[in-house]
């Protein structure tokens, strides 16, 4: 049996709330985590106006303006998916990297089997803080942004823009994979 290449992609995301349904995705950034310049990201019209507050004052973003100016999210999921697909190529099997993955894969799993009925990243994500946990063998409660960056002194900073953010993550999961 042969096994491909695995590609990891580093995404994150920016929603209007807390889960998949009840609050919209708003902004999907990626990149390749092992060649950072190779780079996705759109933004999203909202699907349902519910929103927290709080989430929308830390990202900067507006329902109303991405109404007006995000993608449709079928469009916006099919182009995503391609990109994924042309940054795997067609000996790569692509594998989602996040920072708290549960939270952006939550999104990003529900959106891709809502709008396109698949996940090209299958049913998995790797999960940046729970790799640093057991590279370091840290608690949980050190596995917070700040204290890894503190740890690793990564050029980056996250700043709550989707790809800004994706990039961010990408070069603290290069450096925790130095570690190993």
């Amino acid at each position: 049996m042969t096994s491909s290449r695995e590609i990891y992609i580093s995404v994150d995301v920016e929603t209007a709330g807390p889960i998949p349904a009840e609050y919209s995705l708003l902004s999907i950034g990626a990149c390749n985590a092992e060649e950072p310049a190779q780079t996705f990201a759109c933004e999203l019209k909202p699907t349902t106006r519910n929103a927290d507050p709080a989430a929308l004052k830390v990202t900067g973003l507006s329902l109303e303006r991405l109404e007006h100016d995000g993608l449709e999210p079928h469009a916006a999921m099919q182009s995503f998916q391609e990109w994924v697909e042309r940054v795997a190529g067609a000996d790569g099997s692509p594998v989602f990297v996040g920072f708290n993955a549960a939270f952006d894969w939550s999104f990003v799993n529900y959106y891709f089997h809502r709008y396109l009925g698949k996940n090209p990243f299958g049913f998995a994500a790797l999960d940046i803080k729970s790799l640093y946990m057991g590279t370091v063998k840290s608690t949980w409660s050190g596995t917070r942004s700040r204290q890894i960056a503190a740890a690793l002194k990564p050029s980056l900073k996250g700043d709550h823009d989707a790809l800004h953010d994706a990039l961010y993550q990408a070069e603290l999961f290069r450096a925790i994979r130095a570690l190993e």
